[in-house]
């Protein structure tokens, strides 16, 4: 109807010798329903009137079209400027507004505005929300606070929607208090100011903050939407407090204002998962009418992240029988479980669905792929997906550094090591725990010093106890106990049980029963409840021939009710992993199992071949 009107005005408008062409492009406008169809129009108006005097009405006419929500073309506007003589203020709003959405334009939106301000056009309560968008999408604050600066002198800062726009650019750019004092200053705030507010704390690593002021804005009697409470779940998520979770959780159930979709859904079954809360996840989840591949990947990957690596498979499976499709995220939690729990056959089945589907095995699915192969003892698998990958980072390159130092392949490991700084690639502390365990297994004692010094020296990067634990082990396993035993008396930080044990493990193999002793006190100060440590010293007591000591550790072990955690061992068959510990008759083939057992050992006895006991604890 505005255009139709706009249309009959400009038509009344026009000189008496307006000829019939012309006025059937102007009908031709009013009834224009694309932006292709209107450059259209301007192409065969450009044609008919090659002078540009004679081209103003349309460009005029043009320009008001572009002003609609659905004909934005933000450099096709820009290109109709040059032929106004007195642009208008809608026309410029419309250009700045498309810029600030489309990709690598709020630069160009920014140079926009300033030309705007230069022709003496004054910016309107539209505009500046428009300019902030554009400051926060190309990370411009400075820019940002000047507009912020004009938008007081213009007496529009108080306005609802460009203090909330001020808030969220400041909060984008991670400017977080200027954020703070425009929400406490603002004279009028509605439920977008608050959930900005919000949004602003728990994405710039404020989360306590942000459950705070929600729980200020529920003082203020001001309901909270879906929106509000997918971002205060993402808090609680990263504060891991399951008490305050249940709490958000019964308020959302008591709020109407609240809807429960799939996206509150889903964040619900996070903030349980990563609150450690998996059977109230997978009560929520249950109770989903709606679930999309979200919903899923949540529980698939939260219940792997958990450590349950079972139950992530078992969730994947339902989620194929009810034929939900995939995606990256569901592969590589698979695929991490996969790795864990040594199931080569469903990680081979993964990586032919993504060659099926031809999805490209780089990235997190690629460096996952890497990982599974490596972990279920595939490590030529692994390599030969590593070398198939296309763009390599420093996690791909240490998921085949630690596959390689965990099979004992360690020049290889090291080779590889070699080549990161040739692609540009910086190696990581995860990285260095395999360099360093790799030196372990060959038995480079050198080289392991040489790549320890290197991580501070020349990488800057700070040794973790993870990286003293290898080196302990270097050295034990290479016989230089004394030395290790120096080397943890220097270590900046307090040794905890890893690191002490890798010695311990150490005097084990090596006789070093004195030694032994001294470790074994002090890790029975920092873990007097972990039965390792027990079993470990026992069996040094037994290797020499001290049985006395050995019972008498034995017996203090009954008294503190530490039981010896039982071995275990695991096979996968037919994609299906059977576990069985020591003792266990569980199996429903138990029968045939322990017979088989028994005709392996007697082979074995015949043919003179006896287990070599010093080894097993």
């Amino acid at each position: 109807m505005a255009v139709s009107c706009a249309s009959s005005s400009l038509a009344s408008s026009l000189p008496h010798d307006f000829d019939s062409q012309k006025l059937s492009f102007l009908s031709t406008l009013k009834t224009c329903k694309s932006i292709q169809e209107l450059k259209q129009i301007h192409a065969s108006i450009i044609k008919t009137m090659p002078f540009p005097e004679t081209q103003l009405p349309f460009s005029t006419k043009l320009s008001a079209l572009c002003t609609q929500s659905f004909l934005i073309d933000p450099r096709y506007a820009l290109s109709l400027l040059t032929q106004l003589r007195t642009p208008n203020l809608p026309l410029y709003n419309a250009i700045i507004r498309g810029l600030s959405i489309s990709d690598n334009g709020s630069i160009e939106g920014l140079v926009v505005y300033k030309e705007m301000l230069s022709k003496g056009i004054v910016p309107d309560n539209y505009t500046i929300p428009f300019v902030l968008k554009a400051c926060a999408e190309s990370g411009a604050v400075r820019e940002g606070e000047e507009v912020h600066g004009q938008a007081i002198k213009m007496g529009l800062a108080s306005d609802v929607y460009v203090s909330n726009t001020l808030m969220r650019m400041y909060a984008v750019c991670y400017v977080i208090r200027s954020a703070r004092k425009v929400f406490d200053f603002s004279p009028r705030r509605d439920l977008v100011s608050w959930t900005t507010m919000i949004q602003g704390y728990v994405k710039t690593g404020f989360a306590r903050e942000g459950i705070g002021l929600f729980f200020e804005m529920y003082r203020e009697n001001l309901q909270a939407d879906g929106m509000t409470m997918v971002i205060v779940l993402s808090a609680c998520a990263r504060l891991g407090g399951l008490r305050l979770g249940r709490k958000l959780h019964r308020y959302i159930t008591s709020n109407s204002n609240v809807n429960l979709d799939v996206f509150v859904g889903n964040a619900l079954v996070d903030m349980y998962l990563k609150c450690g809360a998996s059977n109230f996840a997978r009560k929520v989840f249950q109770e989903m009418p709606v679930k999309n591949v979200v919903s899923w990947n949540s529980m698939i990957s939260g219940l792997a992240q958990k450590g349950e690596f079972k139950e992530s498979l078992s969730m994947f499976r339902k989620m194929q029988r009810l034929g939900v499709k995939p995606d990256d995220v569901t592969l590589v939690a698979v695929l991490n479980s996969c790795a864990n729990l040594g199931i080569l056959e469903l990680g081979k089945w993964v990586h032919a669905y993504i060659d099926r589907y031809q999805i490209k095995a780089d990235g997190f699915i690629g460096n996952a792929l890497v990982d599974m192969y490596a972990k279920c003892g595939s490590i030529d698998q692994a390599y030969w997906v590593f070398q198939g990958m296309n763009h390599k980072d420093v996690y791909s390159y240490t998921a085949m550094i630690v596959g390689f130092a965990m099979h004992g392949q360690g020049e290889k490991a090291l080779e590889l090591f070699s080549e990161m700084p040739k692609m540009g690639i910086q190696p990581d502390e995860v990285t260095f725990v395999g360099v360093l365990t790799a030196c372990s297994h060959v038995g480079l004692v050198e080289e392991g010093r040489k790549y320890f010094e290197n991580m501070s020296i020349i990488y800057n990067l700070r040794p973790q106890l993870e990286h003293y634990g290898c080196m302990v082990d270097l050295l034990g396993r290479a016989g230089l106990i004394n030395e290790a035993e120096e080397f943890i008396r220097k270590m900046p930080i307090e040794p905890d049980a890893f690191v002490l044990g890798a010695l311990l493990g150490a005097c084990k193999i090596h006789g070093k029963v004195e030694i032994g002793e001294r470790v074994m006190k002090k890790i029975e100060k920092i873990e007097p409840r972990k039965d390792g440590a027990y079993v470990l010293m026992s069996n040094i007591y037994s290797s020499a021939n001290r049985w006395r000591d050995a019972l008498k550790l034995r017996k203090a072990m009954k008294e503190r009710n530490l039981m010896k955690t039982p071995g275990c061992s695991s096979i996968e068959l037919d994609g299906v992993i059977h576990e069985f510990q020591k003792g266990d008759k569980s199996h429903p083939n138990t029968k045939e199992i322990y017979n088989l057992l028994g005709e392996i050992a007697n082979h074995l006895k015949n043919n003179g071949l006896l287990p070599h006991t010093s080894l097993l604890s």
